[in-house]
Parts: structure tokens; C-alpha cells; sequence
């Protein structure tokens, strides 16, 4: 497997240049007045956050956190020997009936955290040796995220930033955060909109997609790593395998490889569980766990794409069940 490797000196994060230029403080302040008419999503609800009005994310002026830790469990080439610095947002912009962190994106359960307090977030994960920060389900808190970001690399920050979406997002979003991520990492669910409307409830999801993870190669490219295997820029796209092909595997493995190109860093998952909302009479279809044969063909519908990078740790799981 082929891969773009450079070393860590020549990629300082890339929120640097922006912060020194004051084009990052720039940001926050469009961003914080954008909250004002909300259309940071595809939802475009034109709620005034601002006044901590919300709608289907369920956030406010200010965002919650669900959990902060160094996390061991994401791909090789984030996790490193130190654990990617994970910062798991409540709230959700997506009505995923099956999602696996229900308590968090449905319930939103979490610690208010105003800018100061998130920004100690990013510096103690930093402090505790993390490779990068890694903001999880960021899609509707994009503006709270950059006014913790600017306090955070005034206090020293210095780490990648990884964007960890259910790739749902607005071109508006994305644009307040173009020269700031270092590594987009969307998770491209559903191609069908019927089947988006059904298990997401956002019939436009596959669209919206399409055309977030084409910005977001635009911004970063291919993943480049360094010396050890550890990212230092580009996407990374994940694809969760659902029970008999409802997410349309072969038409987004192969959309993939056409627009983006073969050398697109992919996590083909096998991890589907019934969850969240899921039950056996109201979504039979869904209620088991994929079988080998459906992941194993998933895999070969990769390759038959040509798509070369995949992550070495789902091909395993594979092999090894």
C-alpha cells in the first residue's frame, strides 16, 4: 500500500499561519454571527443560538461536552502509542436511529463547556501527550469550537486538528474551518435518500455528503503521515457497513475512488450493532450484527474500485472472525 510520507517538523498545524495573521480571531467573530440566524448545517433551522434557542442539534449558545480523553480505539494512524485526543460533542445534527452514542447525540448528556473550559480541554489532552485533538461530531458547534480554539493556541496548543464528522455539513462551516483542520474524517453513511430519510431522517444526507467530502479533499487532499505512520494532513473517510446493503456500499466505495481518487485513506467498518433506537419490530432489517460474508464483500467492492489505502486493522478484524 502505497502512501505520501513527510516528517512532522515540515507540518506545524495548520491553524498557525491563520492565528498569526489574526485571520483566526477573524473567524470567530462570523462564526459567533452566524449563530444569530443558524444555517451552520444543512438543516437550515434560522434559529437564533445567540439567545440559546436551538432545534434538532439541541445546542445553544454553548456547546456540551459528552466526554474528553486520550483514545486508543481510532484508526492506527491517529491513535499512535499516545492515543488521538478525543473531545466527544452532545448533540447531533443527525437523527441516526441505530447511533451507538445515543446518550450523547439524542440525550444530549454532557458538561456545558463555555469557550475557556473546552479550551482546557484541548491543552490537558496536549498535556497528556495525545497525538492530535480530535473533535467528535463537530457539525453544529463549528463556531464554539473556533472561539475554544483561538483561547487554546494563545495558551499553547500546538497539535493536529482532526474534524471527525458524520459529514453533514455546510459549506458555511467548512469555509470557517478552511486552514485550520489538518484532517477531515467523514463518514459517508447512506447513498439512497430514501434510505437516509428512514434511518437519519435527513432525506438530503447523501447529497449533502457528496458535496462536503469533495470540499474537504479540496482544503486538505489525500492523507499524508510521517515518519512513524501517524497523519499529518488529508481525509480520511470512514464507511460503516450496515446489514444487508441499506447504506449502498458499492455505489459510495466507487463514488469515492472516481471523485477523490484511489489513494484515499479508507476505513471500511464492520462494527454495526443494533443500537440506539433500533428494535425489532419497527426496523427487522436492521436488528443483527453484518455477517463475514457481507463485510468480506464489501472489502472486495473496494478493491474492485481501486481503492489501495484501506486501514489494515478492519481487514484484520475480517480475517480474524
Amino acid at each position: 500500500m502505497g502512501r505520501a510520507v513527510q516528517t512532522r517538523v515540515a507540518f506545524p498545524p495548520s491553524y498557525l499561519n491563520l492565528w498569526k495573521s489574526g485571520e483566526l480571531a477573524r473567524r470567530v467573530e462570523r462564526g459567533l454571527s452566524k449563530l444569530g440566524d443558524c444555517t451552520l448545517c444543512p438543516r437550515d433551522c434560522h434559529v437564533n443560538r445567540l439567545a440559546d434557542k436551538f432545534a434538532v442539534c439541541r445546542s445553544g449558545r454553548y456547546l456540551r461536552v459528552s466526554s474528553h480523553f486520550p483514545h486508543f480505539g481510532e484508526e492506527d494512524c491517529l491513535r499512535g502509542t499516545r492515543g488521538s485526543g478525543t473531545i466527544f460533542f452532545s448533540g447531533c445534527n443527525l437523527r441516526c436511529v441505530f447511533c451507538q452514542n445515543f446518550e450523547a447525540s439524542w440525550r444530549v448528556e454532557g458538561e456545558i463547556a463555555p469557550p475557556q473550559k473546552l479550551a482546557s480541554m484541548m491543552l490537558e489532552l496536549e498535556g497528556r501527550g495525545c497525538h492530535n485533538i480530535n473533535l467528535v461530531t463537530p457539525e453544529h458547534v463549528v463556531p464554539q469550537i473556533l472561539e475554544a480554539l483561538l483561547i487554546a493556541v494563545e495558551g499553547g496548543l500546538r497539535l493536529p486538528l482532526v474534524y471527525n464528522t458524520g459529514a453533514y455539513d455546510s459549506l458555511d462551516s467548512l469555509e470557517l474551518m478552511d486552514g485550520l483542520v489538518d484532517v477531515y474524517m467523514p463518514d459517508f453513511k447512506f447513498w439512497d435518500p430514501e434510505m437516509a430519510r428512514r434511518y437519519l431522517r435527513a432525506p438530503d444526507y447523501p447529497e449533502a455528503a457528496r458535496r462536503a467530502i469533495k470540499e474537504m479533499h479540496r482544503q486538505v487532499g489525500p492523507l499524508v503521515v510521517d515518519e512513524s505512520g501517524l497523519a499529518l494532513r488529508g481525509v480520511i473517510l470512514r464507511h460503516l457497513v450496515m446489514p444487508g446493503d441499506i447504506a449502498g456500499t458499492r455505489e459510495i466505495l466507487h463514488w469515492i475512488a472516481r471523485e477523490l481518487g484511489p489513494d484515499t485513506y479508507l476505513n471500511v467498518m464492520p462494527q454495526y450493532y443494533p443500537a440506539g433506537k433500533v428494535s425489532a419490530k419497527e426496523h427487522a432489517e436492521i436488528n443483527r450484527c453484518i455477517t463475514l460474508e457481507e463485510f468480506q464483500e464489501a472489502l472486495g467492492t473496494a478493491s474492485e474500485a481501486g481503492l489501495r489505502r484501506l486501514d489494515n486493522r478492519s481487514v484484520l478484524r475480517a480475517l480474524m472472525r
